[in-house]
């Protein structure tokens, strides 16, 4: 697997990550012993990259990661976030009771993770979502402290303005800025990326397969698990559906072209998008992840990036990625 740095502080990592989110949290289901097999293949395919939080499950991803992870932790750079109220009761989703960076919270969330994880310091540590009751300055304050103190590696923010990332960036060097980016959600163009890539800080794609849409395999909500939090998308609502399918069906002819998959060929697009760029498909089983690192062999020519860019021009996927009010603090 081909190698890429995020930020300039040394931070090196493969170029396709696994997102370990789905293996516990959010999609429905879940097979602990299959997600494990998967992890050690990530491994034996040149992975080094694994992202988890402290909110996923709550808690059990980062167990779920840190039991996998700890015979091949020298091979490995875990990256975790902290940042969420957890209520101490439910289910999943349910237990996600707003934002919460206060320092001392930040200092718990930290404490917990490297617990649950078995590690002594975390490679990359990301607020997950901003906090407007604490300057990101103070926030970026404690997470140096952490830093100093041998807890934590290099820093990351997730889902931010391009302010922030400036100011957040005066205070400690930012190794990476995490959002959702992919052919049907390229918010990140128009401010974000222009500004990492101005103070020399990566990028990290979450979803870059659209949260499945794009691999091809859903053509209806029908199908997922009732607690699958896509059901609530306006994206994965059936008349939204039925026009992003139209998009994926030209996406599909332009795969079959080069002999790839749909995943293959939506992840080589990122990944051609800039060598600070590291997207993290997440997989829960052994076949989607071996299909999603062959994408960094592929090679796209500029009329290849300049077709696929053509099907998913602005404008044309139909739903926004989260209904009204939910997750309102992804900063603008």
């Amino acid at each position: 697997m081909k190698q890429r740095k995020l930020g300039s502080g040394g931070l090196q990592v493969s170029a396709i990550g696994l997102g370990c989110m789905g293996m516990s949290f959010a999609y429905g289901g879940g097979d602990d012993a299959e997600s494990i097999r998967t992890m050690h293949r990530a491994v034996d395919l040149g992975v080094t990259f694994f992202d988890t939080a402290e909110v996923y499950g709550p808690y059990v991803n980062e167990e779920l990661v840190g039991k996998a992870l700890r015979s091949v932790r020298d091979k490995v750079r875990i990256a975790t976030k902290f940042g969420f109220r957890i209520l101490p009761h439910g289910q999943g989703l349910q237990r996600m009771a707003g934002v919460d960076s206060r320092p001392e919270h930040i200092r718990e969330a930290v404490t917990g993770s490297l617990r649950r994880l078995g590690i002594e310091t975390i490679d990359l540590l990301y607020q997950h979502r901003p906090d407007p009751s604490v300057p990101v300055e103070e926030v970026v304050g404690v997470m140096a402290e952490l830093v100093r103190e041998g807890k934590v590696r290099h820093l990351g923010l997730s889902e931010v303005s391009a302010a922030t990332v400036r100011r957040a960036h005066a205070v400690h060097p930012i190794a990476a800025v995490q959002s959702e980016y992919s052919l049907w959600s390229r918010d990140p163009e128009q401010q974000v990326l222009p500004v990492c890539r101005e103070l020399g800080i990566g990028f990290v794609p979450y979803s870059p397969l659209g949260r499945g849409f794009l691999t091809g395999a859903l053509t209806s909500a029908e199908g997922l698990a009732q607690d699958d939090f896509r059901r609530t998308l306006p994206r994965f609502q059936d008349a939204a559906m039925r026009n992003n399918l139209v998009l994926v069906q030209q996406l599909r002819r332009l795969a079959d072209g080069h002999g790839i998959t749909l995943a293959q060929l939506a992840l080589a697009w990122l990944l051609h998008q800039g060598e600070d760029i590291v997207p993290i498909p997440g997989a829960r089983q052994l076949g989607h992840l071996e299909e999603n690192c062959g994408a960094a062999e592929i090679q796209l020519g500029a009329a290849d990036l300049a077709a696929i860019d053509a099907v998913f021009k602005e404008g044309k996927v139909h739903g926004a990625r989260y209904a009204q009010g939910d997750f309102d603090l992804l900063e603008k």
